[in-house]
């Protein structure tokens, strides 16, 4: 007699839970989310009805629909909550920290594991350790007594994050990552492992975390998310073992602006206020560098009044720090009306949105040309969306005499492996050079706007810990303002190409 399957009433509960309009719509997300994983999944609404009778995704895929799952509901949902697992999930993280590096570092470094690099989901329910409830309780790393470091090792930490970040900047991450994974794996490592004296052991632990928050803004950039997601989280690690605030916030302020990216609202917005609430002695430009990501999480997630709140107080710390001494590469003007331009857009005020995009432009620093290359990217596709055909063709294509310079062997095409536009803005680049040219028709339905173009100014990234500590300045989100200061000049700005 044929064995009867007995449905999956827990699965069910939360399938029922989800809402979704049909079983066809929830296998069509499965599919998306698979693609993001690196599968091309075919599911469709018979293979719902198969797991609500009692059949079990493959285990390679099943990971994959409880992201799914976990998106739709806000919460994290484990096989056993899904009935794929006879025992709850019990997770428990490796006691081997440098193990888990040398690990992560070693895939990204070796060029026949590359490929699979692309192949991990990018979760919304990821656990990030608060501040205030995890100093001191990172356990310390057993101590390699045959191999000691001082100050020139640490040194040595910094100096090379600070070659790479701008070999980052000239080249883009494809180029620069794989340098900083092989000496994550050679070098940090070994010295996490060293003998040291506590005061040097937290500056290499703080070292570190540094690095590893660059590593993985660069596997983001290139659209690796769960590896950089990865990357960040190790971030946190070390940064709480070295009680290095700064890093702390900058590299929570760093997953809020990868969520905005994909699209995960909500997220965005906890991760931002997580690094907003872990820093409430902050100095006014490092307020304005976390407002300002703060805003456009909310926007982001549609809360108007806030956003308009916070951005408002971002500017205030702006004015405050502009008058004080400012420091080479910090958050500044140009970054905040970055910030601005992504704030109007997400709340459907496109022109204003893009009048702040070219002014950040026109008082950007010109060292920042991977940055100039991208927002001129974004100016472009913005200019599209309202109508503005000509202006966009122009925009669009000045970018390629910038990525020149960034280019091998004379190569100038978006898909060379050294071009900073690979990634993110590289598909928003080419749509806007082949569809926006002088004669072509507009496209009759609505344009979907690419997440590769939404990017991060990393000008505010640079040196943060020369960034000064202040007192706190509570924002009133209950009584937002009538209107931003720096929106009302924007106003007045001419809409000119970027210089």
């Amino acid at each position: 007699m044929a064995h009867e399957r007995t449905p999956n009433s827990r699965f069910a509960s939360l399938v029922a839970e989800c809402r979704w309009s049909s079983n066809g719509e929830f296998a069509r997300a499965v599919n998306r989310a698979g693609t993001e994983a690196g599968f091309a999944l075919k599911y469709d609404e018979s293979a719902v009805s198969h797991w609500l009778s009692g059949t079990r995704p493959m285990a390679k895929y099943r990971h994959v629909v409880l992201e799914v799952l976990t998106r739709r509901l806000r919460r994290p949902v484990t096989a056993f909550e899904a009935g794929w697992s006879d025992q709850p999930d019990l997770w428990s993280p490796t006691t081997d920290t440098v193990a888990g590096l040398i690990d992560l570092g070693s895939t990204d470094m070796d060029p026949s594991r590359r490929g699979v690099l692309g192949t991990g989901l990018y979760s919304v329910a990821l656990s990030v350790p608060g501040w205030p409830d995890h100093i001191g309780r990172f356990e310390k790393l057993k101590a390699d007594p045959y191999a000691r470091i001082g100050r020139a090792e640490v040194e040595s930490v910094i100096a090379m994050t600070e070659r790479i970040s701008e070999l980052d900047d000239q080249f883009g991450g494809r180029t620069a990552r794989p340098l900083a994974a092989a000496f994550l794996v050679n070098n940090i490592a070994p010295y996490l492992k060293a003998t040291a004296t506590e005061p040097v052991r937290k500056a290499m632990l703080s070292a570190a975390a540094d690095h590893l928050y660059l590593t993985g803004y660069m596997a983001v950039d290139e659209r690796l998310d769960s590896l950089g997601q990865s990357y960040y989280t190790k971030a946190l690690e070390l940064a709480l073992a070295a009680d290095d605030h700064l890093t702390y916030c900058t590299t929570l302020r760093g997953m809020s602006v990868q969520a905005v990216e994909l699209g995960h609202g909500p997220a965005a917005q906890r991760y931002a206020d997580a690094a907003s609430a872990a820093s409430p002695h902050a100095g006014p430009r490092m307020r304005a560098f976390l407002a300002g990501q703060q805003a456009h999480a909310l926007a982001r997630s549609g809360d108007r009044p806030h956003a308009l709140a916070v951005l408002h107080s971002a500017e205030i710390a702006m004015e405050q720090a502009e008058s004080r001494a400012k420091a080479h590469g910090s958050y500044d003007p140009a970054s905040l009306s970055y910030h601005i331009a992504q704030v109007t857009y997400e709340l459907g005020d496109r022109e204003t949105a893009i009048r702040a995009l070219l002014h950040s432009e026109k008082v950007r620093p010109p060292i920042y040309r991977r940055a100039r290359v991208r927002h001129r990217a974004m100016i472009a596709e913005w200019q599209l969306e309202t109508g503005r055909l000509e202006e966009a063709s122009v925009t669009g294509t000045s970018p390629w005499t910038t990525t020149r310079s960034c280019s091998q062997a004379g190569r100038t095409s978006v898909s060379a492996p050294c071009s900073p536009l690979r990634g993110r803005t590289g598909p928003t680049l080419t749509f806007a050079n082949s569809s926006t040219g002088p004669g072509r028709s507009h496209p009759s339905g609505p344009l979907e706007r690419a997440p590769t173009a939404r990017t991060p100014d990393r000008a505010g990234l640079r040196q943060h810990h020369t960034l000064a500590v202040a007192g706190p300045r509570p924002v009133d989100a209950a009584q937002p303002p009538p209107g931003l200061r720096a929106l009302a000049e924007l106003h007045g700005v001419t809409n000119e190409a970027p210089s």
